[in-house]
């Protein structure tokens, strides 16, 4: 049984079939006009596509509905005009400089539960391809000119992004919001409306000419992230066939209520940061101004992640997948060799020479220290902290993905992104943390205005025709394959991958030999001592636990 229709019973099976059965007419006007089971929406047909935008998949969650799971929209007899984007969720304003900041985004509101729909102008029974939106869980909206699909409906791939709930507003657990819930529960209030526009897609992508038994999710970063998140959510069970994470992290996540690897429970965060914004109880939080609210959240140092609540993320992710009661879908999981050249705020200070360095890592290590100082050797302290906690944060998930995917018979496809062009490098930002999407979305012009721009070559037009036909490729059949190109062979017992360089080569094994045993040996550690495994490594790694017989 889905989310809405636990929530909602009086939404009857009679209306999802009728909306499932119906099919788009593109009228002279050039309209696109497609029946939901919330009632007709018109959009726009254009170069052979059909295009709707803001299309609202819940009701707002506002007022008394601030922090409560997704509620059926109402519907509506009109056509919804579905010609612009909707608003974005609630996010705090940009301060400073940040090549992703980017003024496409729409107004902001909590009325913002929506999502967008690019489908070839006669689709059938198309691939569907979700796409979840980054942003550290704070800021971002499928809306954003880079995530335009136009590219791959042009391929014949039914393209939806979405929305969902950000920040405080999007992920808080306290003990009222428990105390008032049916299942006891708070937080994950973002994840759940990613599964509920994921339910909107079963219900609805048929009338746009897609195929809902055809559900690809994917996303990157905190996008990916919520892929994780959803590969082990009972609720999203069956909603989704594929999975892409793109730099997804796979770290020590939130218990409700108890404190667990060195974290405070979510409850017990929650009710701090009620206490931080001056809000005395849970009707004082649902009273507050929502740009108020969750910019004084994040001042208070609130940062949004999963809840580990028993219901909708039923156990630590790591522990989920290592049971093997993940979803059994094939997988593309993968990262950039420069991620955290635009995310160094996530390093800390350097050691002022190498036998500082060296020392920091042998008293973080024990006896993986040589291991470590193997990978992240003191000759370019910079560097070696670079990818210390890219790789702890970012190789190790993607690599972990892959293989918990084949111990369950599924397909696992690795890759790694280490392209480079000037305007990037020349700034230190080379293969930088999501450089890839303008390339594999086929938006070499759709960046944002601090993003360093791509040059406009045959060579980087090449390179993004084959990174999109190897992604919408997977969409279609769950093995990405690109015309001319090499092939993409799954991670097995010799461990191929994909480089993305200047070209795709196909033809490499074994990814950073060393990296993933390292990490995972190191999380393994942690778990079993209780201690929380992060971006706390390298310098700043906490004494390794003894070796226990469950990690070797």
């Amino acid at each position: 049984m889905t989310l809405l229709s636990r929530i909602a019973p009086a939404l009857s099976a009679a209306i999802l079939v009728a909306a499932t059965a119906a099919c788009a007419s593109t009228a002279e006007s050039g309209d696109a006009v497609v029946d939901t089971a919330s009632g007709p929406v018109r959009g726009v047909a254009r170069d052979g596509l059909k295009i709707f935008k803001g299309i609202p998949f819940a009701a707002p969650p506002t007022g008394e509905a601030r922090w409560t799971p997704p509620a059926p929209v109402p519907a509506w007899d009109d056509a919804f005009d579905a010609s612009e984007f909707g608003n974005a969720c609630m996010q705090p304003r940009r301060r400073g400089f940040s090549i992703y900041a980017d003024s496409s985004l729409p107004d902001t509101s909590e009325d913002c539960l929506n999502l967008n729909v690019w489908a070839p102008e006669n689709a059938a029974n198309a691939p569907v391809f979700v796409w979840i939106h980054g942003g550290s869980l704070t800021s971002g909206a499928g809306s954003q000119s880079l995530y335009n699909g136009a590219e791959f409906a042009k391929r014949g791939i039914v393209y939806v992004s979405i929305n969902y709930r950000l920040g405080v507003l999007g992920y808080l657990a306290h003990p009222e919001l428990s105390a008032e819930s049916p299942d006891g529960v708070s937080g994950n209030y973002g994840l759940l409306d990613q599964i509920a526009a994921l339910e909107w897609v079963e219900d609805n992508i048929a009338a746009f000419g897609g195929d809902p038994d055809n559900v690809t999710i994917a996303g990157e970063s905190a996008g990916a992230l919520s892929v994780t998140y959803l590969m082990t959510a009972p609720a999203a069970r069956g909603l989704f066939d594929k999975a892409i994470a793109q730099s997804a992290y796979m770290l020590s996540t939130p218990e409700l209520k108890e404190a667990s690897f060195g974290a405070p429970s979510a409850e017990t965060t929650g009710a701090y940061v009620a206490g931080k914004v001056g809000a005395e109880d849970l009707a004082a939080l649902r009273a507050m101004e929502p740009q108020s609210l969750i910019e004084k959240a994040a001042q208070a140092g609130y940062i949004p992640w999963g809840t580990v609540d028993g219901l909708t993320l039923p156990g630590q992710p790591v522990n989920v997948f290592d049971e093997g009661e993940q979803a059994p879908v094939p997988v593309m999981a993968g990262f950039n060799s420069g991620e955290i050249r635009s995310l160094r705020f996530l390093l800390p200070k350097a050691p002022s020479n190498a036998e500082d360095y060296e020392a920091a890592i042998r008293k973080g290590y024990g006896d993986l220290a040589g291991a470590a100082l193997e990978h992240y050797p003191s000759r370019d302290i910079d560097e070696a902290m670079l990818a210390a906690t890219r790789d702890a944060m970012y190789g190790w998930t993607a690599e972990r993905l892959v293989r918990k995917q084949g111990e369950i018979g599924q397909p696992g496809f690795l890759y790694i992104f280490d392209h480079g062009y000037p305007a990037a490098d020349q700034n230190g930002l080379n293969a930088f943390h999501a450089s890839e999407l303008p390339y594999m979305f086929g938006n070499l012009d759709r960046i944002s205005e601090f993003w360093p721009a791509p040059p406009d070559t045959a060579e980087e037009r090449a390179l993004s025709e084959a990174m999109i036909s190897y992604w919408t490729s997977f969409a279609r059949d769950g093995a990405p394959a690109a015309a001319d190109q090499p092939a993409w062979r799954p991670y097995g017992a010799d461990e191929a991958y994909m480089y993305f360089a200047d070209t795709p080569h196909g033809a490499d094994t074994d990814l950073l030999p060393g990296m993933f045993e390292l990490h995972e040996e190191v999380m393994c550690r942690r778990r079993a001592a209780d201690v929380g495994w992060t971006w706390n490594v390298g310098v700043i790694a906490p004494p390794l636990p003894p070796q226990v017989s469950e990690c070797q």
